[in-house]
C-alpha cells in the first residue's frame, strides 16, 4: 500500500513547503494530502493516512479533533504551528510539535521517523 501523508495547512506558502519538502524526501512512494479547513481534514483523517501534519489554527477552527482522531488510531502525527505546546489540550500535550518557524529538516525527520519505523499505517 502507498504511504500517504496528511498536510493540515491554511497558509499556502507553508503548505507548499511542507508538501516540497515530504516529496523531495519520499518521492513517488507518497500520496500527499493537502487541506486548509478542520472539515476537510476530518474528511481525509476519516479515510486514513499513515501520518499527519497538523497547523492547530486554520479555516473553521482548531485541529484538536483531528488530532484526537488519529491518536485513537494510532495515526503519528505532529502539530506544526506558531502556538506554544503548553496550549495544547492536556490529553494532546504528549504529542510531537514542531514549532514555526520550522526548518524542512525537522519535517522530514518527523516523516521518514514514523515511516521508516513502522509506526506508521498505510492507508
Amino acid at each position: 500500500m502507498a504511504i500517504s501523508v496528511l498536510i493540515v495547512e491554511d497558509d499556502p506558502f507553508i503548505a507548499m513547503d511542507i508538501e516540497s519538502a515530504v516529496a523531495e524526501q519520499l518521492g513517488d512512494a507518497a500520496e500527499l494530502i493537502v487541506v486548509e479547513s478542520v472539515a476537510e481534514a476530518k474528511r481525509a483523517a476519516d479515510k486514513g493516512c499513515s501520518c499527519a501534519l497538523l497547523d492547530i489554527d486554520v479555516v473553521g477552527g482548531k485541529t484538536y479533533d483531528v488530532a484526537s482522531a488519529l491518536l485513537q488510531r494510532g495515526t503519528p502525527f505532529a502539530f506544526v504551528s506558531g502556538s506554544a505546546p503548553h496550549e495544547l489540550p492536556p490529553a494532546l500535550r504528549a504529542a510531537r510539535f514542531l514549532r514555526k518557524p520550522f526548518s524542512t529538516h525537522e519535517i522530514t525527520a518527523f516523516v521518514t521517523s514514523v515511516i521508516g519505523s513502522g509506526q506508521a499505517e498505510t492507508a
